[in-house]
Formats: structure tokens, C-alpha cells, sequence
């Protein structure tokens, strides 16, 4: 065998090598479609009884090592207080790791900022509600929920407005 054909052979080795290195990496990266979702669902109560019409959020928290988690996802309450999260896509679930909570009563009627108000409410004479969630589960909310690798349906919220 000449010099040529050896290094020939040698460059071949390392094409053949560096080919199975980058399909490993994209077969491990998933090939970039992005972080996976896992189902989530539970129970809102407020005082004590399952609270129907209430707007869920669950944002992914970044960390040291994902800055960019992925994208929150949402639900509306049934009668029960029963909910199961939606992904923005439409999809069911949540991006596993941590999130930040927010929890409020859905619909325009209603304010947490009763004095505030709405400019266009008060343009069109309606009237607001008081949202009867505290801010500590809205606007200013720093309650967080872990969502385990495989989903869960123990997403369960207990929410006192009582001392």
C-alpha cells in the first residue's frame, strides 16, 4: 500500500468517525424540535371549594444551565376547579423543571386593581369585580410549582383569602 492510499484510508477514518459523532448529537439533541411537553393537570380551591372560572399559567423558569426553558402553557377551571394545561401550539402539558404560578379569575369584568379600574370599563360605564384571588397568586406572585419528567395531575392549589 503507497503513502497516498494509506492517508486516503486514514482521512475516510475520520469523515466516517466525525459522521457518527454528529448523528449522535442530533439524534440526542432531538434534532431541534425544542423542549418536550409532559401532561399537567389539577384542582384550584379558593377557601376550601374547587373554584371554576379561574385562568392558570404556568411559565418555565430559566436556570444557570437553560436560560430559555420553553414556553409557558395555560387552562381555564371547570365547575369542579378541575384543569388540564395547554400548550401555546395548542398541545396538552407543560415543559417539565419549574415554573412560576399565576392564578386569577377569568373575564374583562374583572379588576385586581379595583381602584385602578379600566380605562375602557369606565369609558363604557361597566362595572368590575374584585377578583377574590390575592395578588400573592397574580400579579405579584411568586409561588412556583416543580413539574416532575413525566407530568403529573397533582397540580393542586389551595388558595385563602382568610389571615
Amino acid at each position: 500500500m503507497s503513502t497516498g492510499e494509506a492517508d486516503q484510508r486514514s482521512q475516510r477514518s475520520v469523515v466516517c468517525a466525525l459522521s457518527a459523532v454528529s448523528f449522535l448529537l442530533v439524534a440526542a439533541l432531538g434534532c431541534g424540535s425544542g423542549p418536550g411537553y409532559v401532561p399537567v393537570s389539577g384542582t384550584v380551591r379558593l377557601n376550601g371549594e374547587p373554584y371554576k372560572d379561574a385562568v392558570v399559567t404556568f411559565q418555565p423558569m430559566a436556570t444557570a444551565t437553560n436560560a430559555n426553558p420553553g414556553r409557558g402553557s395555560s387552562a381555564y377551571t371547570d365547575n369542579g376547579g378541575r384543569f388540564v394545561l395547554l400548550t401555546f401550539e395548542g398541545g396538552k402539558g407543560a415543559v417539565a423543571g419549574k415554573h412560576r404560578i399565576r392564578i386569577a379569575t377569568k373575564g374583562a369584568d374583572v379588576a385586581v386593581d379595583p381602584e385602578k379600574g379600566s380605562a375602557d370599563n369606565a369609558a363604557s360605564g361597566r362595572k368590575q369585580k374584585v377578583d377574590p384571588i390575592p395578588r400573592s397568586w397574580n400579579v405579584e406572585s411568586e409561588k412556583e410549582f416543580d413539574v416532575p419528567t413525566k407530568g403529573t395531575d397533582k397540580a393542586d392549589f389551595d388558595i385563602s383569602t382568610k389571615g
